[in-house]
Order: structure tokens, then C-alpha cells, then sequence
């Protein structure tokens, strides 16, 4: 164990601004989506007819503060 070095050739190169934004603005509306069946999915702007996405995130709706009952 006492032979293994660590070289430090290796250099890091910046992500430019112009590429990470269509991945940050993807990320963000999935986020978005899901803070929408988190917590207005029971609402009045329910898409889905059914109990089944109460059930699926109810455990989370309560652990982030969103009332259900």
C-alpha cells in the first residue's frame, strides 16, 4: 500500500453557463411536477381521478407539511 501515489495531472474544466441551463430548466419543471402531485393533486385542479397518487405520496405530503385529512 505504501507505492500507490495519487498523481495530480488530472484538471477539472468549467460546464459553460449555455450548456447547463437546458438541464437546469428540465430538472427544475420536473420539480415542479413533483411538487404537484405532492401537494395539490387532492385539490381542485386534480388531474387524475381516483385515490391512487393520494396514497402513492400521502407519506410525503405529511413529512413536508401538507395537510390531507
Amino acid at each position: 500500500m505504501s507505492d500507490i501515489t495519487l498523481s495530480g495531472g488530472t484538471a477539472v474544466t468549467p460546464i459553460p453557463a449555455s450548456q447547463l441551463f437546458p438541464w437546469a430548466l428540465f430538472g427544475g419543471l420536473l420539480m415542479l411536477l413533483a411538487l404537484y402531485f405532492v401537494s395539490t393533486e387532492e385539490g381542485a385542479a386534480r388531474l387524475l381521478s381516483g385515490l391512487e397518487v393520494h396514497e402513492f405520496v400521502h407519506d410525503g405530503r405529511h413529512l413536508l407539511g401538507f395537510p390531507c385529512h
